[in-house]
């Protein structure tokens, strides 16, 4: 699936990226201010420093964050723009889901009543 010019691929990496709590959680906090250093990250998650630096370069390679230097400490920066093309690659999976739960109620509906009944209705029968 391409999302604003992003191959498969790129989509992949970024819910790589986003698939973990960590990360997650790390990125919810750039959202809360001012963006953090990676030091002071660190301080904050029971993780060495060297793991918090490689869950921010997993970010990175997605695409989800920037680094920037600012004297001895590297400033870590979200882009919002990323994150709006993971939403958007939801959205559209979500309507091609959409899309097909809708056919095939559709279907179901043009069943004759006998045959409907005689469905499976789910794990638990």
């Amino acid at each position: 699936m391409v999302v604003d010019g992003l191959a498969d691929d790129d989509v992949d990496c970024v819910f790589h990226a986003l698939a973990d709590a960590p990360r997650r959680d790390i990125l919810h906090r750039w959202l809360q201010g001012e963006p953090p250093s990676v030091s002071r990250l660190a301080d904050v998650y029971l993780m060495s420093f060297a793991a918090v630096q490689k869950h921010v370069a997993v970010l990175e390679r997605a695409g989800l964050v920037t680094k920037e230097r600012r004297g001895r400490e590297q400033l870590v920066r979200t882009d919002p723009d990323a994150v709006r093309r993971a939403r958007k690659a939801l959205d559209q999976l979500e309507a091609t889901w959409r899309g097909r739960v809708d056919r095939m109620s559709r279907l179901l509906a043009q069943l004759p009543e006998r045959e409907r009944n005689t469905l499976p209705t789910g794990c638990g029968r």
